[in-house]
């Protein structure tokens, strides 16, 4: 029921746009199949937590089916990805699991979301371009 609540980019010329107006807040985008089950859980996180985020993150989703054109550039083969964006730079966080450019697994706490949302921002506005998130998900299954 998340992805009916968030905003959703329906062109690539929109997910351009997304990224490049914001100044001063994080740029979250969920590139994924609305209907594909992964999807919809992380949506739900993800509505879950936007109104307590929306003073430092705002919240898009991507259907890459509807928007293949970052399919390639970004790697998005698998079923739910989440990418991190401030000042038109593509943020990169240590999660642990050897892929520091997106986050594809499931998280199930809106806690542990806000916290990976506040860590990549601090660091995004230190102008740092990799950070490490506060939890080490190396060692977590895919469900």
């Amino acid at each position: 029921m998340g992805s009916v609540f968030l905003p959703h980019l329906h062109t690539g010329w929109h997910v351009d746009q997304a990224i490049l107006s914001e100044d001063d807040r994080l740029v979250v985008v969920r590139f994924g199949r609305d209907y594909d089950r992964d999807c919809m859980i992380i949506d739900e996180l993800l509505y879950g937590v936007a109104e307590k985020v929306k003073n430092f993150a705002v919240i898009y989703l991507c259907d890459i089916e509807e928007v293949p054109d970052f399919n390639e550039m970004y790697e998005l083969y698998d079923p739910c990805t989440v990418m991190f964006f401030y000042r038109n730079k593509h943020m990169l966080c240590d999660f642990g699991t050897g892929n520091n450019n997106k986050m594809n697994f499931l998280i199930k706490d809106k806690q542990e979301l806000i916290d990976i949302l506040e860590v990549i921002y601090r660091g995004a506005s230190k102008g740092k371009g990799l950070v490490v998130s506060p939890k080490d998900y190396s060692s977590q299954r895919k469900p």
